[in-house]
């Protein structure tokens, strides 16, 4: 079963409001707000297998210090029980808008090992001052404007700019390509995902996972209806298991990449 911050249990709400209190506290009066997005915000989150995607808007930049301090906090409570994806961005990189978007901090499991190795030794190796760039932001923005939660702080509205459809699409076309040359390595994702990102360029509609494929079940030819079907049956229940013939993820990755390519052309 899947669900929104509307009608998520206790356990998902205390944690995100426990991760809104520790991170205050380490950045004391600096926010200006507190957002999710992702799977939580749009309907489609799985307790079993969902991220929760937070970005964090502030008026500076943070401090080496501060970054260490967010990291351990993090390292402690991400998957204890829900894995964490958060990034820190400023008043500033908000109002000069560019993409790739410039950001202050991030945090998701893949940086895991590297934050355990830096607290530990001491370095600064990726806990440092370096201004870095993710893609991926003009996708978490533009989904936040359309479909974010303010948890805490200025309306969305008032504290992100509108990103341009030309980003937007080159921020998911990125994680489309990945998907084509993945979905026999994670049918479940890069399905579901390629199908959202069809949906978007087709009808302009910013969809979560599971309703991209609730639209594919019902829009796409009836012969990928029983593929789709277990890639949806899955995603909703892990402990729904579901054999995927090579033949089957192709022809539905190819029919979705030459459709894909029509509308882009």
């Amino acid at each position: 079963m899947t669900f929104s911050w509307k009608n998520c249990s206790l356990d998902i709400k205390d944690f995100v409001f426990y991760l809104l209190s520790e991170t205050k506290e380490i950045i004391n009066d600096d926010i200006i707000g507190f957002y999710i997005h992702g799977s939580l915000a749009m309907g489609g989150f799985n307790p079993n297998s969902s991220d929760i995607d937070v970005l964090v808007v502030t008026n500076k930049s943070m401090t080496i210090e501060t970054k260490r301090k967010l990291a351990q906090l993090f390292l402690t409570c991400s998957n204890d029980p829900f894995p964490l994806e958060i990034t820190f961005l400023n008043k500033e990189q908000l109002e000069t808008w560019k993409h790739p978007s410039p950001f202050d901090f991030h945090y998701s499991e893949f940086w895991r090992e590297r934050y355990e190795e830096d607290l530990s030794k001491g370095t600064n190796k990726y806990l440092n001052g370096e201004i870095k760039t993710d893609a991926d932001l003009a996708a978490h923005i533009t989904i936040t404007t359309h479909r974010g939660i303010c948890i805490e702080g200025k309306p969305i509205v008032e504290a992100f700019p509108s990103v341009p459809r030309s980003h937007y699409i080159s921020s998911i076309m990125g994680d489309f390509q990945e998907c084509l040359e993945n979905i026999k390595e994670d049918p479940i994702y890069c399905t579901l995902n390629l199908i959202r990102v069809f949906w978007y360029l087709k009808e302009g509609i910013i969809s979560s996972k599971q309703e991209a494929g609730n639209w594919g079940l019902a829009s796409l030819p009836k012969e990928m209806s029983f593929t789709i079907q277990k890639v949806v049956n899955s995603y909703a229940n892990e402990e729904d298991t579901y054999d995927f013939v090579k033949n089957e993820l192709l022809s539905l990755r190819n029919y979705i990449y030459c459709n894909v390519k029509e509308l882009l052309s």
